[in-house]
């Protein structure tokens, strides 16, 4: 094993019985990632998401809201007023990550053609080789 895959924290997620794999898991879905990204420059209420995120779903959105609380990634806050006005705000390890997952964001916009153009290749060659 490379010495650069030993973590100092202790954990190893190339081990199956790693928990970090529960916490790449959780990171895999686009939704985790594209609301914590949307979080990045400050607080959001749930409509103010749902139209930032095209496409997802109302149940979809609480769910990754409910996920990314109970990890300690977003913090909600609750308004005492009629109707009750609910916040969402990244964490402080929220945010941490949120610098992480940009960066990724960052590369796949910048990559878009170089992906398209691999996978048009790939289609021809299969294309080729069933014809």
């Amino acid at each position: 094993m490379d010495s650069e895959d030993v973590s100092p924290f202790g954990y190893d997620a190339f081990r199956r019985s790693c928990p970090s794999h529960a916490v790449l898991e959780t990171l895999a879905s686009k939704w985790v990632y594209l609301v914590i990204c949307a979080l990045r420059r400050g607080r959001l209420r749930n409509g103010e998401l749902a139209r930032k995120l095209e496409g997802i779903t109302p149940k979809m959105l609480t769910q990754t809201l409910r996920i990314l609380e109970r990890d300690g990634l977003v913090r909600r806050e609750v308004f005492p007023v009629i109707p009750p006005r609910v916040e969402y705000e990244l964490t402080e390890l929220g945010q941490n990550l949120a610098g992480l997952l940009n960066q990724i964001r960052a590369w796949s916009e910048q990559h878009v053609p170089d992906i398209k153009n691999a996978r048009a290749r790939a289609a021809k060659q299969q294309e080729d080789l069933d014809a």
